[in-house]
């Protein structure tokens, strides 16, 4: 690891860390908002807590079910601490939105706008629907001159809109404030599922948004696409901070994540991605699993003057996704490019199941100066590794390892649109990985099978 990195995670643990509390409070489903908030007399909703909490602060939620939207109007401070709303311990408090209409506007069952040090840790949050092009339900919603925040072990499910031309999220991050950007942003250990999300993403950070460690997570049993490092999308009106950046994506599980049944798509699209950076800088994703999806990692921008740059992806273990493992650059003639970004010691296993011609890396349009070392491709009945039906420049292959069923003789790559069969006949011609080898594919097959983990069911 750089260290750069090496320093960027130092800070983002020490920024997630509570400081001792000045107060300690208590929520209840059998409280008093009259009450004064302790724990023989507690408060009755979150939304007291997210209305009288000081720098500091914690507010303790028992379990039960709170049928509430709450926005936080507390903040803390760089000397106070944070304000903390955590469940009792051993509890679970559910935010549930089943009998909630979904307002216009900004919206979230938890709505964080222009607040910091904020924390919300322990929380069950679900069943947040809509049918409307309008109106977009979000489990959290984080918008604004916001910094300083803190997820911790959050369920959110049930986030739903039906509307075709419809929008929803189960966590969102919009930096919107081109004069603060939403920095040290922390999400570890949160559950993310049974979400329809139609046209948007199950996690996403986009516009103004540095300095974020995404860990931990598990997001699945979605309809559209499971984490999005978002740029160049409007979010903040100033187009140089436009873009989610300098970050980490790290030891996240993303599985089952599919647009084929999404009504905002065509029937059977199969675009989800598991991990995407859409125009984002400077972000290290590494030793994630990402499985039984659409696409498992895209490195893009979906705007024809945006990039994916410099983006780390390393050690991630991808498997079984339909259309490809690991796709760069924009998916058509009008899109962005993918500069600059390095693609190492990844694990690919029998991705593109539909066989549909992707193979296990896709190189698309506008793709220049990445490379692709150290991994292990282990391609699908189709014996196709590598899909680079574009021109491109300086992008670069070696010290790979490969194994395809049909052996060395009749594997195949495409680069530049040009098919070549056999490794022999794939070195000589494109002078790509000089120094990698082709491993006997049983023997290799059966050792990644069996270091796969087992699917988690959906719960």
């Amino acid at each position: 690891m750089s260290a750069r990195f090496v320093s960027l995670s130092i800070l983002l643990f020490a920024g997630a860390a509570f400081p001792l509390h000045a107060a300690t409070f208590c929520v209840a489903t059998t409280g008093s908002d009259a009450n004064p908030g302790s724990s023989s007399a507690p408060w009755k909703t979150v939304q007291k807590a997210a209305d009288s909490l000081a720098p500091g602060d914690t507010a303790l939620v028992r379990g039960g079910v709170y049928q509430e939207a709450v926005t936080v109007h507390v903040t803390g401070s760089p000397a106070g601490g944070f304000v903390a709303f955590k469940n009792y311990p051993g509890e679970t408090p559910v935010l549930d939105g089943a009998a909630l209409q979904v307002p216009p506007g900004d919206t979230g069952l938890f709505l964080i706008a222009d607040r910091s040090y904020v924390a919300i840790e322990g929380f069950e949050i679900r069943n947040y629907q809509a049918n409307s092009g309008s109106r977009v339900p979000a489990g959290i919603f984080i918008t604004g001159a916001s910094h300083d925040l803190t997820l911790l072990s959050n369920c959110v499910h049930d986030i739903v809109n039906t509307n075709k031309n419809g929008n929803a999220f189960g966590i969102a991050v919009y930096g919107t404030s081109p004069a603060q950007p939403v920095s040290n942003f922390v999400a570890r250990g949160n559950e993310i599922f049974h979400l329809k999300t139609g046209n948007s993403e199950s996690f996403v950070l986009n516009g103004n948004v540095i300095r974020f460690d995404v860990s931990g997570n598990f997001i699945h049993d979605n309809n559209n696409i499971g984490i999005d490092f978002a740029g160049f999308e409007r979010a903040c009106p100033d187009p140089a901070q436009d873009r989610a950046r300098d970050g980490v994506c790290r030891a996240n599980v993303v599985s089952n994540i599919t647009a084929g049944a999404n009504p905002s798509y065509g029937a059977g699209d199969l675009s989800a991605d598991g991990i995407y950076c859409d125009g984002c800088s400077n972000v290290l994703i590494e030793l994630n699993q990402v499985h039984h999806s659409d696409i498992g990692v895209e490195l893009a921008s979906e705007h024809a003057n945006g990039t994916a740059d410099r983006v780390t992806l390393r050690g991630n273990l991808i498997w079984s996704n339909s259309t490809e493992g690991i796709a760069i650059g924009g998916y058509d003639a009008k899109r962005g490019r993918t500069l600059n970004c390095d693609i190492v010691s990844n694990t690919l296993w029998h991705n593109d199941t539909r066989q549909g011609g992707s193979g296990e890396i896709y190189l698309q349009y506008y793709t220049a100066s990445n490379t692709f070392l150290h991994n292990i491709i282990a391609a699908n009945s189709q014996n196709l590794l590598i899909d680079s039906p574009f021109p491109g420049t300086n992008n670069f292959v070696d010290w790979n390892v490969y194994a395809a069923p049909g052996g060395p003789n009749n594997a195949r790559w495409i680069w530049q649109g040009r098919t070549r069969t056999g490794f022999t006949a794939w070195r000589a011609a494109t002078a790509n990985d000089p120094h990698s080898s082709f491993a006997g594919s049983p023997a290799l097959n059966m050792a990644l099978t069996n270091s796969l983990p087992a699917p988690v069911p959906p719960p």
